[in-house]
C-alpha cells in the first residue's frame, strides 16, 4: 500500500527551510559565562532592579556587569555609566526604552562580542510601525552577527544556569522540572503562581514576547533536536497565542513526544476565529480555532483552556503515566469523594465498585462505619496507619485498580503531618500512580509546605483533577509520520481538478461549486459510497430514473446552496405524479438550474465536513448530521491527512457518541465504514489544496453501510 510523509506537497521547500532557518537558541543564551543588565538600577520594584535582583538571588556565578548613567552601585555591584567600560560579555539583558535599544545592540554585537540578547523592553511591533521598525533594526544586526534574541516585550529567560526575569515568583528548578514556554509574559507570571501552589517544579521558564526571532516553534525545535533522555526535562507546557508555523509545531511536538516527553498546551484567542463559523455552509464551521484543535490531535498534544488546567496537567505528566481507567477513591470526607466520582465518570474514567472477601477484610481493619466500596471513605476519626493500609490493598490487592486518588485534608481530628508522612512514603513506593488531593491549603498550609518540599505535588480541587485527567487520557498518541494511501485514485482527481480550474479561468472565476456529477467524480476517487441518483432538467428522464431505482426517492434543487432554506428537499415522493409536481414547483425556485432524484434511504445522518486553512491545511470535521451540525455544533476536528487512530479518537470524542453506539433498542452505525470514509477524504484532500470546503451532509448510516447522500464541493483556482 501506498504512503507519503506527513509533508507531501513541497518537501524539498520544507528540507531547505530546516538548512537555511535553523534555531539560533545558543550557549550564550542557554549557559552564558558573562552578564550585562543595561538599565539595571536599585529599585528592586521595577524592571531593571528586579531582575537584578533575580540574577544575583538566582546563584549566577559568572561576571554580572551593570549599565546605569546615573548610579555607581546597583545591589552591592559596581555599575559603569557607558556600556563602552564593559569587558566582552556574552549575553545582554536590555531593560532601557525601546528608542535606544537598536543602537545597544548595535554596539555590543559588534563591539564586546555579545551573542544572546533578552529584550524586556516594549514599545516595539507590538504598538507602532515606528516601533516594529526597531524590531526589524535590532533583527537584522542579531542574524548579521548570529547572535540569539529573546523578545522584545516579555518578562525575560529563565534556567537553572541564570534568572534573567524580572518577576516573581521563582519556582523550584529542578533537571526533571518542567520546561514553560509562553507568548505573553503577564500569563506566564499568572501560570507560574498557579504552579507554585501545587508544588510543580520547573526546569526552563521561556517568555518569548513578541518572537520576533526565537517563537515557541523555535524553542521546541531545539528541545527537540537536543533532546538528551537521561538528563532533559519530558514535560513541555507552552501558552501560546500565535501559531505562526503549524507544520514545524507539528514536527517537532511529534518527535519530542515519540522520544518519551509529554506536551500540553493553552491556544488562547479561540472566541474570535470561533465567529467566523457561520459561512455558506457546514464545511466552513471547521474555524481556526478547529485548526488549531486539529493540529493538537494529530501532535499528541493536550489541550487545556485555563491556566488551572495547563499546570494540573502538567503536574499528573509528573506521576506515573496511567495504564488503564479505573481509579480508586480513598477519602475521609464523603462529599469530596462523590464529586470526584462524578467528575471521574462524566470524563470517561471509571470508580468501579469494590466487593468481595478482599473488601471484607480491608473493612475488618477500619473503624465502625467505614464504606470501602468506592469511593473508600475511612471517616474523619481515620488515622495516618488506616491510610496507609488502604492504599496498600489498592496498591496490592485489588488489581481492577489503575490509580488511586487520596482526598485528605483537615477535620480537626489528626495529625495531618503523619498523614502526610504516609503519603509521601505510599506514593514512592507504590508503582500505581497515586493523586493527592489536599484541599486544606488555608487551615493546613504549613503540613501542605512540607509534603511539596519532599517533591511532591497537589491537587487542591478534585473537580480541576478529573477534568485534567479526562483531556489526558482523552489525547490519542502522535499520528504516524507517514500514511498510507489506501487506494485513493490520485491521478484521476488529478485529472478531474486540472480539467475544473481550467474551466473556472476560461469562464474568468477565482472560485466555484462544482456541479454534483463533479463531486461524485471526486468522492468516487477515494470510494466513497454513494447513493443512486440522477440530475436533470427533464421531467421524463427523472421519472424514468426514479422507476428504475424504485420509489419512494426524494427530490431537490439544484442551484441553492441551503436547499432547505428555499424549500428545495421533497422526501418519501411514492408516485410519477408526485414527482412531477415537485419538479414543477422546484424548478420555479431562484437560482434553480436542475433537479436530482435520489433513492430514498433511511439511517442515522452523519456529517463529514472540511475547510481549508491557511498555513494549516485541510481541517475536517465529523459529527451528527443533518440540520444539527448548525445547531447543535456537535462536531470533532483533525488535520489532514487523517490516521485511523485520529479517525476513531475524532468519533468517540463526539458528545453524541452514545447516539452512534446505539441506544434505546436501536442499533448503531457502523463505526469502522464512519472512520474508513474519513480517513479516505482526509487523504484525498491532502492532494488537493484546491478543494478549499467540502461539505458531505448528510450521510445516512445503519449498522452495515454508511451512504452519502447530499455533497457540495467549492474549489479555487491557484495561480
Amino acid at each position: 500500500m501506498a504512503k507519503v510523509a506527513f509533508f507531501p506537497e513541497k518537501p524539498l521547500e520544507i528540507i531547505i527551510y530546516y538548512i537555511i532557518f535553523a534555531s539560533m537558541i545558543n550557549q550564550q543564551l542557554l549557559k552564558p559565562k558573562s552578564i550585562v543588565v543595561v538599565g539595571g538600577s536599585n529599585n528592586v520594584h521595577k524592571p531593571g532592579g528586579s531582575i537584578v535582583r533575580n540574577i544575583i538571588s538566582g546563584g549566577f556565578n559568572g561576571p554580572l556587569y551593570i549599565v546605569n548613567p546615573k548610579e555607581d552601585e546597583v545591589q552591592g555591584i559596581k555599575a559603569v555609566h557607558d556600556v563602552k567600560d564593559i569587558p566582552q560579555t556574552d549575553l545582554a539583558v536590555l531593560v532601557v526604552a525601546a528608542k535606544y535599544c537598536p543602537d545597544y545592540v548595535d554596539f555590543l554585537c559588534a563591539e564586546k562580542g555579545v551573542r544572546a540578547f533578552v529584550i524586556i523592553s516594549a514599545g516595539f511591533g507590538e504598538e507602532t510601525k515606528e516601533g516594529a521598525a526597531l524590531e526589524q533594526r535590532i533583527l537584522d544586526t542579531c542574524e548579521k552577527f548570529g547572535a540569539a534574541l529573546i523578545g522584545p516585550n516579555c518578562i525575560g529567560l529563565l534556567n537553572r544556569n541564570h534568572h534573567s526575569v524580572f518577576t516573581l515568583p521563582i519556582p523550584q528548578l529542578n533537571p526533571q522540572g518542567v520546561d514553560f514556554v509562553s507568548g505573553s509574559g503577564a500569563t506566564a507570571v499568572f501560570i507560574l503562581e498557579s504552579a507554585v501552589i501545587k508544588g510543580l517544579q520547573f526546569n526552563s521558564v521561556w517568555s518569548i514576547g513578541n518572537g520576533k526571532q526565537i517563537g515557541i516553534e523555535d524553542v521546541l525545535m531545539y528541545m527537540d533536536e537536543h533532546f538528551d533522555p537521561e538528563t532533559d526535562s519530558k514535560v513541555k507546557l507552552l501558552y501560546i497565542e500565535n501559531i505562526s508555523n503549524p507544520d514545524k509545531l507539528l514536527f517537532h511536538a511529534c518527535n519530542l513526544i515519540r522520544k518519551g516527553c509529554r506536551i500540553a498546551a493553552i491556544k488562547a484567542g479561540s472566541s474570535e476565529s470561533g465567529s467566523r463559523a457561520a459561512s455558506s455552509h457546514t464545511g466552513a464551521i471547521a474555524s481556526s480555532d478547529s485548526a488549531v484543535e486539529a493540529l493538537f490531535r494529530k501532535a499528541g498534544i493536550v489541550r487545556c483552556f485555563s491556566r488551572e488546567e495547563l499546570t494540573t496537567v502538567g503536574c499528573i505528566f509528573t506521576l506515573p503515566p496511567l495504564k488503564g481507567r479505573n481509579f480508586a477513591i480513598v477519602t475521609h470526607a464523603g462529599g469530596p469523594g462523590v464529586m470526584l466520582t462524578d467528575a471521574l465518570s462524566k470524563g470517561g474514567l471509571n470508580v468501579p465498585h469494590i466487593e468481595g472477601p478482599l473488601a471484607d477484610e480491608l473493612k475488618s481493619k477500619l473503624f465502625p462505619g467505614s464504606s470501602v466500596a468506592n469511593p473508600i471513605d475511612f471517616l474523619a476519626t481515620g488515622t495516618p496507619e488506616q491510610l496507609g493500609t488502604v492504599i496498600d490493598y489498592c496498591e496490592s490487592k485489588f488489581d481492577h485498580i489503575d490509580a488511586i486518588a487520596v482526598i485528605y485534608g483537615t477535620p480537626g481530628l489528626t495529625q495531618l503531618y503523619e498523614a502526610y508522612d504516609v503519603l509521601d512514603q505510599k506514593i514512592r513506593e507504590c508503582k500505581k500512580p497515586i493523586f493527592p488531593v489536599l484541599p486544606s491549603l488555608h487551615t493546613a498550609g504549613p503540613e501542605v509546605e512540607e509534603f511539596l518540599k519532599k517533591g511532591h505535588v497537589n491537587f487542591s480541587d478534585e473537580v480541576t483533577l478529573a477534568t485534567a485527567l479526562s483531556q489526558v487520557m482523552n489525547t490519542p498518541p502522535p499520528a504516524p509520520p507517514e500514511v498510507q494511501l489506501y487506494g485513493i485514485d490520485i491521478p484521476r482527481l488529478n485529472k478531474i481538478i486540472f480539467r475544473e480550474t481550467s474551466r473556472l479561468k476560461f469562464e474568468g472565476l477565482r472560485s466555484g461549486y462544482l456541479a454534483p456529477d463533479t463531486v461524485r467524480e471526486i468522492l468516487a476517487c477515494a470510494g466513497i459510497p454513494l447513493v443512486p441518483e440522477m440530475v436533470s432538467t427533464s421531467k421524463d428522464e427523472l421519472t424514468a430514473f426514479a422507476q428504475k431505482v424504485g420509489f419512494p426517492v426524494v427530490a431537490k434543487v439544484v442551484g441553492p446552496v441551503h436547499k432547505s432554506d428555499v424549500g428545495g428537499v421533497a422526501l418519501n415522493i411514492r408516485t410519477p405524479e408526485h414527482l412531477a409536481l415537485e419538479f414543477d414547483r422546484m424548478m420555479q425556485i431562484q437560482d434553480a438550474t436542475g433537479v436530482m432524484v435520489q433513492k430514498m434511504l433511511k439511517g442515522t445522518e452523519l456529517f463529514i465536513g472540511a475547510k481549508y486553512e491557511e498555513r494549516f491545511g485541510h481541517v475536517v470535521l465529523c459529527g451528527l448530521g443533518g440540520i444539527f451540525v448548525e445547531v447543535l455544533k456537535d462536531v470533532s476536528s483533525g488535520l489532514a491527512p487523517l490516521s485511523y487512530g485520529e479517525a476513531w479518537s475524532m468519533i468517540r470524542s463526539l458528545r453524541g457518541y452514545k447516539i452512534l453506539k446505539g441506544t434505546r433498542g436501536q442499533r448503531g452505525i457502523n463505526e469502522q465504514k464512519f472512520a474508513d470514509i474519513i480517513v479516505r477524504l482526509s487523504t484525498l484532500l491532502r492532494f488537493a489544496t484546491e478543494i478549499k470546503e467540502m461539505d458531505l451532509n448528510p450521510l445516512l448510516a445503519d449498522e452495515n453501510d454508511i451512504v452519502d447522500v447530499d455533497a457540495r464541493i467549492l474549489i479555487e483556482r491557484e495561480d
